[in-house]
């Protein structure tokens, strides 16, 4: 048990760093000062499309990795 416990929390630091990586790399393309004020929006009304964003489904992919691994260490 005591290696499934070091296997998870190995897993939830290599999420938790890929993860502030990604949202970091998001981050960088609206740095510029026009981005603060929306002149940067390459997306629609109802946000970016996927397809042509897939950073955002990897964000919200490892957000939820990052949720599990956290609720799994928290019980064990």
């Amino acid at each position: 048990m005591a290696a499934f416990k070091i296997v998870l929390q190995i897993l939830f630091l290599l999420d938790a760093l890929a993860l502030i990586g990604l949202v970091l790399l998001q981050m960088s393309e609206h740095a510029s000062m026009g981005g603060a004020f929306g002149s940067g929006m390459a997306g629609t009304v109802f946000g970016r499309d996927v397809t042509k964003d897939p950073k955002k489904l990897a964000t919200g992919v490892l957000g939820g990795a990052f949720l599990v691994l956290g609720l799994l260490l928290a019980v064990l």
